[in-house]
């Protein structure tokens, strides 16, 4: 079949004009259908912000269910934590096309890995070397403005977090938020954790990413009070079953505009 457009109707040998419009368009040789494109460069499916800190025991990560088709809500249960390997969570916000391609591409890692035998595994700083390579190298096929991926390991009784786009942007630090999270989510996750990092308890980390997401709910209009979290420790790693906030919205009775009002 002939798949594009201003060739329907026409017969096949392009060297009769039937219609008699000359000059006879030319097909072009390298249209999206022959040209096999298999990558994204505008997003339609995307997930919002990805949330990660350091505690005393590990890392926490947390992101929303949630993956948009456009302003639609339309995908309520995508999983955007990805486990690789033993030691190692990956939360993707972008396309989720790219998501599925880069997670295809590290579980061809981590077997290829397994098979060779040589008693090394990847850990999260390898992945996340391997990352910012293929991230780096993708960045003029993909929309930089939608991809980003945080990285969160624990191996050798040290716990990693870090950050990479497809920018080349890449750092780790204690705590990371992405998305809409980077503006409303970051002030709050660096009051609660930096300074704290070796005395923060599992259930206090919780805590903090919980009423982080619920900010998030309120704020930002892609996004579900439905999510996940992920707790990489030295025994592995453990991603939860969807998560439902408590939230509640008579606050609103009493805004007018863009402030609150009593009359």
């Amino acid at each position: 079949m002939d798949h594009f457009p201003t060739n329907w109707g026409r017969p096949r040998n392009d060297a009769f004009d039937a219609y008699g419009t000359y000059p006879i368009h030319q097909r072009p040789v390298n249209d999206t259908f022959t040209d096999g494109v298999q990558r994204t460069q505008h997003p339609i499916v995307t997930g919002t912000s990805v949330l990660a800190i350091k505690y005393k025991d590990g890392i926490m990560m947390a992101a929303d269910n949630l993956a948009s088709y456009g302003s639609l809500a339309r995908f309520k249960d995508v999983q955007r934590l990805h486990p690789v390997g033993d030691h190692t969570v990956i939360g993707a916000g972008g396309d989720m096309s790219d998501f599925q391609y880069i997670q295809r591409l590290l579980d061809e890692l981590v077997t290829d890995e397994f098979a060779a035998q040589d008693g090394h595994t990847l850990g999260p700083v390898e992945i996340h070397e391997y990352l910012s390579q293929v991230m780096y190298a993708r960045r003029s096929k993909i929309d930089p403005l939608w991809n980003s991926l945080v990285i969160g390991g624990f191996k050798n009784g040290k716990s990693f977090l870090s950050y990479v786009d497809l920018l080349g942007t890449t750092y780790t630090a204690s705590t990371i938020a992405t998305g809409y999270g980077a503006y409303i989510a970051q002030p709050l996750l660096r009051t609660a954790v930096e300074g704290f990092e070796e005395t923060l308890t599992e259930e206090q980390a919780f805590k903090i990413l919980e009423n982080s997401m619920r900010v998030l709910f309120y704020r930002d209009a892609r996004s579900i009070n439905k999510y996940q979290t992920a707790t990489i420790t030295e025994k592995g790693v453990t991603i939860s079953e969807s998560r439902h906030l408590e939230t509640s919205w008579s606050f609103a009775e009493g805004i007018r505009g863009y402030g609150p009002q009593t009359q």
